[in-house]
């Protein structure tokens, strides 16, 4: 798993991951990167230990590395999946996460209640309801990966 240590959620999924990862009986190798410096030495870290896949956190810094991570990860050819469907754009194999423009939009909403006089601390806490699951197919070809029926089915979208 690839992190931003400095992310507000970056323990938390740090947390959920390992815990899916013995659970299902794997091994979690933890790399940090929060700089361009600590970044390319985690991927340099990561393709020398050839992962069988790799997990990618969600993290503003990361996302605007996105076509960086996406390039590398194809270079040697680790199946990764990433937080946003902006990774799967740009050529990522899958990703599962919220929405970012849904969420601007929500952003949006609240500034306007609060312009319009709302007390921000009355408002309710919104958190994404829905997830997209978004598979790109010619990633998974070229990786020479088959993507299950039934994950296919359950895609919100996949990129051909």
């Amino acid at each position: 798993m690839l992190a931003n240590p400095l992310s507000p959620d970056a323990v938390l999924e740090i947390r959920d991951a390992q815990a899916a990862a013995r659970a299902n009986g794997l091994e979690l190798k933890m790399h940090n990167a929060s700089t361009p410096v600590e970044l390319d030495a985690a991927l340099g870290a990561i393709a020398a230990q050839h992962p069988d896949a790799l997990l990618v956190g969600s993290d503003p810094f990361l996302l605007i590395r996105r076509n960086d991570l996406v390039a590398f990860a194809a270079r040697y050819k680790i199946p990764t999946i990433y937080p946003f469907r902006e990774f799967s754009d740009s050529g990522g194999l899958i990703s599962y996460g919220a929405n970012i423009a849904n969420a601007y939009r929500q952003a949006g909403i609240y500034a306007g209640r609060i312009l319009k006089g709302a007390k921000p601390a009355e408002l309710p806490v919104v958190q994404p309801t829905k997830f997209e699951l978004v598979i790109n197919l010619k990633t998974a070809k070229t990786l020479g990966i088959s993507i299950p029926p039934m994950l296919h089915a359950r895609s919100d979208e996949v990129i051909e």
